[in-house]
């Protein structure tokens, strides 16, 4: 099973550096081109361009992690940061805008009410994805 195209999105969890790599070592087999993009939801009561310098600085400097350790690995990755209402439809989005064949997403063990919860984001993507999902757990 071969890869060309992967997007690989990251947020705040501890996730993202173990995301990359596996997504450099899967890119390496055939090739691929890598991208990385980190959501910042907006509230509704905003404005959707609204800027809220702490998350834009918070995403840039995960992507800039993130960039290194693909470069560690000897790739050059693709960084965007998105604004949105919510992460799931815009990695989506992301997804079909750059015909990707893999989207690859860190998710860290959280429980909700004693439970294992995946959250929102991770059912949306596997349910709307017009591509393979690899899920990646730290």
């Amino acid at each position: 099973m071969g890869f060309s195209r992967i997007l690989v999105p990251v947020g705040g969890s501890g996730a993202a550096e173990e995301s990359m790599r596996l997504a450099c070592r899967l890119a390496r087999k055939g090739k691929a081109q890598i991208w990385s993009v980190y959501v910042i939801t907006i509230k509704r009561s905003l404005p959707i361009d609204a800027e809220i310098e702490s998350e834009t600085q918070k995403a840039e400097s995960i992507l800039d992690h993130v960039e290194d350790v693909a470069e560690e690995e000897g790739f050059t990755v693709e960084t965007d940061i998105v604004q949105a209402r919510e992460a799931g439809p815009a990695i989506i989005d992301e997804a079909v805008e750059r015909k990707v064949n893999l989207i690859l997403m860190g998710i860290q063990h959280k429980t909700r009410f004693g439970q294992f919860s995946l959250g929102s984001v991770v059912p949306y993507v596997l349910k709307n994805a017009p591509c393979p999902v690899i899920l990646f757990q730290k």
